[in-house]
């Protein structure tokens, strides 16, 4: 249904661009349980769809990635309606074959995050969602698909390592990261993820590759200017390609919303404290995440 409310959340590059393209947008501010979200919540159209956007970092990119309030963004676009969510963020590359300026469908985590509040249900009670597959299969092949017919150069998987920041890997641990088999590493897709998993929205997020980690030394001692705009322009480039990918998606006639989905069912069988421990003010506070 083209009528339903999709969620976007843009990391660096995409945060700060892609809510000049949403047409008759309104701000919403929204209160939640977990404080306010990073920005006030665009509400438009972008293409044949009912968007919601949010900028994850805020406006003027002022929150750093453990400063983010993961769980009050996730939160307040459930409240709002929005039931799937293409997300972007900004990655370091692992590997000689995702050159900076590519963009990658993400199936897999490795979460090193420890600053963040991680879970909806601290004080609820004892809540397991499964993670094995941590992001939507439909949405991820949407993209694929949409990225092939486009050209734009995508690739189809690939395993992105959180890391808590603000600081960057040190070498030794960008030749650990390649070693666990990982290919990008980031410091913003967790909690991110796994709140959409316990509020029962289908996500995807799309990696843009700004440079390569790390692990590869620069060739000479590049001057830090040079390096930087080099970087940037990177990222310039990565970005301009997810906004074209999204627009290509939200252009077209696939379906992103699917009750039948098992994304949408993932509170199921994770609620594991008896019914009658949960107090009443808990339920209702949360109610929104069972709906």
């Amino acid at each position: 249904m083209t009528n339903e409310l999709i969620g976007i959340i843009g990391g660096t590059g995409l945060g700060e661009t892609l809510g000049e393209y949403i047409a008759d947008a309104e701000r919403h501010e929204i209160e939640t349980p977990f404080g306010k979200p990073s920005a006030a919540i665009l509400v438009g159209t972008l293409g044949k769809r009912n968007v919601a956007f949010l900028n994850r970092h805020g406006e003027g990119h002022k929150l750093s990635p453990s400063e983010v309030p993961y769980a009050a963004n996730v939160f307040a676009l459930k409240k709002l309606g929005v039931r799937a969510i293409f997300s972007s963020c900004a990655v370091g590359s692992l590997r000689e074959e995702i050159a900076p300026g590519h963009l990658i469908v993400v199936d897999q985590f490795i979460d090193k995050t420890f600053r963040r509040t991680g879970s909806f249900f601290g004080g609820f009670g004892a809540v397991h969602c499964e993670m094995a597959e941590p992001t939507c299969g439909r949405l991820r092949q949407t993209l694929i698909e949409t990225a092939q017919e486009s050209g734009i150069t995508t690739h189809p998987k690939g395993t992105c390592v959180c890391m808590e920041g603000p600081q960057f890997s040190t070498r030794a641990e960008s030749l650990m990261h390649r070693a666990w088999g990982a290919d990008l590493i980031g410091m913003t897709a967790m909690p991110e993820a796994k709140l959409a998993r316990e509020a029962q929205i289908c996500y995807a997020l799309i990696a843009l590759a700004s440079d390569y980690d790390c692990w590869k030394p620069h060739k000479g001692e590049p001057n830090r200017q040079t390096l930087l705009k080099e970087i940037l322009a990177n990222l310039q480039a990565a970005t301009n390609n997810c906004l074209q990918l999204i627009k290509t998606v939200l252009g077209g006639e696939h379906e992103f919303v699917s009750a039948d989905c098992h994304c949408r069912r993932s509170l199921d069988l994770a609620v594991l404290t008896e019914p009658s421990q949960i107090e009443a003010a808990e339920k209702e506070k949360l109610k929104v995440l069972f709906e």
